[in-house]
């Protein structure tokens, strides 16, 4: 079976491949599957997705909510804190998708069998980061997924919008701007739909901004109104589902917020709705000031008479004032709202896996990667880009990007240190900087067979070996480096991580 899975820092959304159809899985009568983990205090047994809501409010339970951001700033060794346990962050991806592949089996409308193989293209935010894609890609295979393609989430949506809107394309107007609204972040990107070519031209986004921000600026609007001082943690939380659940609710025609305040001792709390998207248009706003540059801005490369269409998507790009604010920027005419703005990323996954539509997707490096050297002879330090943003990526099938670093040793040990930005300032880089993990090489043929490089001082050398860097990217963006020495024919091969 051909899957297209959807992780969402909300919930999660499964589209089979069905004879040219993608139809949304249901969960015992429920399209999505809430992105939870739940931990026991007393022995920390873990539940999953609809597990983990059923005990969401019994005591002795604490639930992890929107634990797909914390991958932004993690690494393999990254460990979460759910009430008093201490969970790796590995684990709780594997046991979400642990239980997903049972409930796809056992309590889902697939019709799948227990041995049967599962095929997936799987989605990550345009801007996760490389340590983003790869915990996401390991976790999956881990749970017994056969993974094959990790596509952006805006450029999956776009092959939603390809399926059901490809009459809207022209020669004059081959591009979409997908806006991609989700639980926890905001992604868009530019898409170059030429016959069944697909080409992601350019991406924006913010990595921490989506439907939970919306929920917590609701959150305090009502705190604010009902003049409620002192919330503890369990009333916190009922409040915040019930303005999340509240918000979903408003349509165009909403006139009044309602909110029921049992959870805190009080009554009904009625807020005009124009109050509540006051409350939420600065989050709203931010969203624009990242779509506007993909074709607004000088060096774009297209203009809005080259665009077919801006396509809203995600759980968040259903509240209203969202496509208000983007008709009043942008015109009313091209912006458009997916049908199944929650599952349009997921139909896009599987309609990509779908050998009959023929189509290719090329995606680009969202961020720079490089690595820092040192320069003027110790007296500085610069910055070498090796990918750089906006770089192709290979498609299935390709052999995958590769660069290649060459220089002479002027240290006994080499001591080299990855990051990813998003722009670069004066070959230095700038923006939002991520710093990678660093590794140590010797070069020093005294010392090849030490493990205790990190204890040992770098020293400056005269006349060291030439020393070769071969870096590989793949289609999932995960990189690795051979660095050798090929004068004595010594190598090793490092796989590159947060």
């Amino acid at each position: 079976m051909k899957l297209g899975i959807d992780f969402g820092t909300t919930h999660t959304v499964v589209a089979l491949v069905d004879r040219g159809n993608y139809p949304v899985v249901g969960f015992d009568g429920v399209e999505t599957v809430p992105s939870l983990v739940a931990a026991r205090h007393d022995d920390g047994a873990l539940r999953f997705g609809a597990g983990a809501a059923a005990v969401r409010h019994q005591p002795r339970w604490t639930v992890l909510r929107s634990f797909k951001r914390l991958l932004d700033e993690a690494g393999l060794g990254t460990e979460v804190a759910i009430g008093p346990c201490a969970v790796p962050l590995l684990d709780v991806l594997v046991g979400f998708f642990s239980q997903l592949h049972r409930d796809l089996v056992g309590a889902s409308n697939a019709g799948l069998s227990l041995d049967e193989p599962l095929e997936a293209a799987v989605s990550v935010p345009a801007s996760a980061s490389t340590a983003q894609r790869f915990l996401t890609l390991e976790a999956f295979r881990r749970a017994g997924f056969d993974v094959k393609a990790l596509l952006n989430e805006p450029s999956a949506a776009g092959l939603e919008y390809a399926h059901r809107y490809r009459n809207m394309l022209t020669a004059r107007r081959e591009h979409v701007v997908v806006y991609d609204l989700g639980g926890g972040t905001f992604d868009a990107s530019l898409v170059r739909m030429s016959g069944r070519a697909h080409e992601v031209v350019a991406s924006r986004g913010a990595k921490r901004l989506g439907g939970d921000d919306f929920d917590e600026a609701i959150l305090a609007l009502v705190v604010e109104k009902a003049r409620l001082e002192k919330l503890t943690e369990g009333q916190r939380a009922l409040l915040l589902e019930e303005c999340a659940r509240q918000k979903e609710a408003v349509t165009p025609n909403t006139k009044r917020f309602l909110v029921d305040l049992s959870a805190v001792g009080g009554g009904p709390l009625s807020i005009p709705i124009e109050e509540v998207f006051l409350a939420c248009e600065a989050l709203v706003e931010e969203t624009i000031d990242a779509v506007a540059p993909l074709v607004e801005e000088p060096g774009a490369g297209v203009s809005w008479e080259g665009v077919a269409g801006l396509y809203v998507v995600g759980g968040g790009g259903a509240f209203p004032l969202v496509g208000r604010r983007l008709k009043e920027r942008f015109g009313d005419r091209r912006v458009r709202r997916s049908p199944y703005p929650f599952a349009a990323t997921a139909i896009g996954l599987a309609a990509f896996l779908d050998e009959e539509t023929g189509w290719t997707l090329t995606e680009r490096l969202t961020r720079h990667f490089g690595v820092f050297r040192e320069a003027e002879r110790g007296g500085d330090v610069s910055f070498d880009r090796i990918f750089p943003e906006g770089t192709p990526l290979p498609g299935p099938g390709e052999p995958p990007l590769s660069a290649v670093r060459r220089y002479d040793a002027v240290h006994n040990i080499g001591h080299l240190r990855y990051l990813e930005c998003s722009r670069v300032t004066g070959g230095r880089p700038d923006g939002d900087v991520t710093p990678w993990e660093e590794i140590l090489f010797p070069y020093e043929p005294a010392l090849r067979e030490r493990t205790d490089l990190a204890d040992l001082p770098v020293v400056r050398t005269e006349h060291g070996p030439v020393i070769e860097e071969t870096y590989l990217c793949g289609p999932e963006g995960a990189i690795t480096v051979t660095v050798s020495i090929p004068d004595a024919g010594f190598s090793r091969t490092f796989t590159l991580r947060r």
